[in-house]
C-alpha cells in the first residue's frame, strides 16, 4: 500500500478547489472515503481547514495531476521524495488523540454513535472518537454535566474519524452480534376443515335428535289413536 500525503484532508481540500480531479481519484491519493471526498467539495466535511498545495510541498507534480485529469481511472502517485523520513508505527494502546479544537465535540459524537449505531461496544466508540468509558456511560444514563445541551452530530463530520474507520467497526460490530431466529407470530386461525368440523358434527346430532323425537311423537299418536277405536268398538 502506496503512502498517502502528509496533510490528507488538507490536500483533499487543495485539489478539490484547485482541478477537476475525480472524487474516487482524490480519495485513493489522500487515503480517504470518496464519501468524505464528497463532503469536502459539498462544505461538509473539513470546514476551515486550508488547502495544501501538494505540489509545492513536492507530493505532486503538475504533470502527474494533468495526466490524471484526462484519465479518470488513473491513479495519481506521490512523488519520491529525496528527504526519507522515519517511518512512525500506529499504536492501538489508548484511547485515540484528539486535537484540542475538537474535545469539545465528542460528546455529541458519542450521542450520535449511541443512537445510530447502538450495536457499538464501548471499546469501539472509544477507538473511534478518543473517548473514555465513564463519560460513554454518563451520556447513555443522561448523567452528564451538558446532557440538556447534547446534540448528536457525526464523528465523521467533526473530523473525528474517518468513514472508513466507521463503517470498519459498523461492519465488526455486525459480525459479533447473534442471529435473530424467527419468533412465533402469535396466534393463527384454524383450518376450516378443522374449525368447522365440530359445529357440522352437533348439527348432525341435532337433526338426528329431531328425527328421533318426531317419530316418538308420530308412535304416541298412533297408540291413542288405537285406544279410542277400542272405546268405540266397545
Amino acid at each position: 500500500m502506496s503512502q498517502g500525503p502528509l496533510m490528507p484532508k488538507a490536500t483533499a481540500v487543495w485539489l478539490v478547489e484547485n482541478t477537476s480531479l475525480a472524487f474516487e481519484q482524490i480519495a485513493d491519493f489522500c487515503k480517504l472515503h470518496p464519501l468524505e471526498v464528497k463532503g469536502i467539495a459539498d462544505g461538509e466535511v473539513a470546514a476551515g481547514i486550508k488547502g495544501l498545495d501538494p505540489i509545492t510541498t513536492g507530493q505532486l507534480t503538475r504533470d502527474e495531476i494533468e495526466k490524471a485529469q484526462k484519465s479518470p481511472h488513473y491513479r495519481l502517485k506521490v512523488a519520491v521524495s529525496k528527504v526519507k523520513l522515519p517511518e512512525v508505527k500506529r499504536t492501538t494502546k489508548g484511547p485515540r488523540y484528539t486535537p484540542l479544537s475538537r474535545r469539545q465535540d465528542r460528546p455529541n459524537a458519542i450521542l450520535w454513535l449511541i443512537r445510530n449505531h447502538p450495536e457499538l461496544k464501548d471499546a469501539q466508540i472509544i477507538r473511534l472518537v478518543g473517548t473514555t468509558k465513564a463519560t460513554i456511560q454518563q451520556i447513555r444514563e443522561r448523567t452528564h454535566w451538558n446532557s440538556a445541551s447534547l446534540q448528536p452530530m457525526d464523528p465523521v463530520t467533526l473530523g473525528l474519524c474517518s468513514q472508513i474507520d466507521l463503517d470498519f467497526e459498523v461492519q465488526r460490530a455486525a459480525k459479533d452480534r447473534p442471529a435473530v431466529l424467527p419468533t412465533d407470530g402469535g396466534a393463527k386461525l384454524l383450518p376450516t376443515e378443522i374449525s368447522t368440523a365440530p359445529a357440522a358434527e352437533e348439527r348432525e346430532e341435532e337433526r338426528d335428535e329431531e328425527d328421533l323425537n318426531a317419530d316418538a311423537v308420530f308412535a304416541k299418536l298412533k297408540g291413542m289413536s288405537r285406544i279410542d277405536e277400542d272405546d268405540d268398538e266397545e
